[in-house]
C-alpha cells in the first residue's frame, strides 16, 4: 500500500520508523529484536536505510597500500521483502544516488517492483568518507531530483532503453527529504525551499523531515512550504536523544539546533540513563505537540533501538 494512501485513509497521527540493517556478518535475528517491540504500536510503515559503499586500505602482503571497497550494512533490499513477509507492515527502502549509476538504479527499481514494494524514499545521499563533498558516479544522479525524475518516468513506463516492446509501468510512490532547518549544503533557506518544491514537482509524494528538537522549526517549516505551493504530506521526523555526547555530535553531523532548555536538562543530568529519560520525556512533549496541529505520521529515527521509542509510543498511543 502507498504511503500516501495510508495517510489520506487515516482518522488520526500514524506511527512509522526507520531501522538500519544489520552490519555485515551479524544475524537479521538482531534487527527483529529491535522490530518487535514496535509492532504492537502498527507502524504504517517501516523505513530501510541504505548504506553506500566506502572505501579502506589495507595492507598487502608485500607491504604495499591497496584501496579496497566495502559496504558495513548491506542488505537493504533484502530486508524490505523479509519485512513485508514478516509483520505485513509496508517497508519503504532508501534508495541514493550515491554509488549508483542510471542502469544500477533503474535495475534497482525494477527489483523492487517485482517484489512488491510499492515506496520508495529518493536521497542523494552522503559523500563518500574522506571526500570533501558528494561526487556522483559516471552515468549516475547528481541530486535526488534526478533520481525522482527516473523514478516518475519509470512509473509513465519511460525506461533507459527506448527500443522495449510494451515496457511495464511501475507504481511507486515517492518520498523525498525535506529539512527544517536548511539542508547542509544550501546557502539559504530560500534556495532550499526552491529545490525541495523542486522535487514535489518532478513526483515527490510526500516529505519527510530531518530531525528537529524544537517544533517551531517543523511548524515554520511547514508554513513556508504551503505558501511556496507544495501541498504534499510532510512527516516530522523524530529523533529522542539518548546519551550527553549527542548534544554535541548531532548538530555538527545534521546541522541542527538543540533548544537551551534541553541543552540545560542535559548537562544537568548525571549519567546516560537520566539523558536517556530526560529525552524520552522530551519527545513525548514534542510529539504531542505534533499529534494536536495535525501531523500526518510521527516517524521515529530509531538508530535499531526500540526502548524508547516504545515508552514514547506507550505514551502518545
Amino acid at each position: 500500500m502507498k504511503i500516501i494512501d495510508h495517510i489520506r485513509g487515516a482518522k488520526k497521527t500514524l506511527f512509522s520508523f526507520e531501522i538500519l540493517p544489520p552490519l555485515k556478518g551479524a544475524d537479521i535475528a538482531t534487527l527483529w529484536q529491535g522490530i518487535d517491540p514496535l509492532i504492537a504500536f502498527n507502524p504504517a510503515f517501516i523505513d530501510v536505510t541504505y548504506h553506500r559503499e566506502d572505501f579502506i586500505l589495507r595492507t598487502k602482503n608485500d607491504g604495499a597500500m591497496e584501496k579496497v571497497s566495502t559496504r558495513k550494512r548491506p542488505g537493504t533490499v533484502a530486508i524490505c521483502a523479509a519485512l513485508q513477509h514478516k509483520y505485513k507492515v509496508d517497508a519503504v527502502p532508501h534508495l541514493i544516488c550515491g554509488g549508483f549509476s542510471r542502469e544500477d538504479t533503474e535495475n534497482a527499481l525494477i527489483d523492487l517492483d517485482f517484489l512488491g514494494i510499492d515506496n520508495i524514499l529518493a536521497l542523494r545521499g552522503d559523500a563518500r568518507k574522506g571526500d570533501t563533498h558528494f561526487i556522483p558516479e559516471p552515468d549516475g544522479h547528481k541530486n535526488a531530483l534526478d533520481l525522482i525524475h527516473q523514478i516518475r518516468n519509470m512509473n509513465a513506463g519511460i525506461y533507459l532503453d527506448e527500443e522495449l516492446t510494451n515496457p511495464r509501468d511501475t507504481h511507486f510512490c515517492i518520498g523525498a527529504a525535506g529539512y527544517p532547518e536548511i539542508h547542509m549544503d544550501a546557502p539559504n533557506a530560500e534556495t532550499d525551499m526552491k529545490y525541495l518544491k523542486r522535487k514535489v514537482e518532478a513526483g515527490a509524494d510526500f516529505i519527510v523531515t530531518q530531525m528537529f528538537f524544537d517544533n517551531r522549526h517543523y511548524i515554520d517549516f511547514v508554513k513556508r512550504c504551503r505558501e511556496n505551493g507544495i501541498q504534499v504530506p510532510i512527516i516530522p521526523g523524530i529523533k529522542p536523544l539518548s546519551t550527553a555526547k549527542q548534544i554535541a555530535v548531532l548538530p555538527n553531523i545534521f546541522h541542527i539546533d538543540i533548544p537551551e532548555d534541553l541543552k540545560k536538562a542535559v548537562a544537568a543530568a548525571n549519567d546516560d540513563k537520566s539523558v536517556k529519560q530526560i529525552g524520552t520525556e522530551w519527545a513525548i512533549m514534542q510529539c504531542k505537540e505534533l499529534m494536536q496541529i495535525g501531523a500526518p505520521v510521527l516517524h521515529f529515527y530509531t538508530m535499531g533501538k526500540s526502548e524508547q521509542t516504545g515508552a514514547i509510543c506507550q505514551a502518545i498511543f
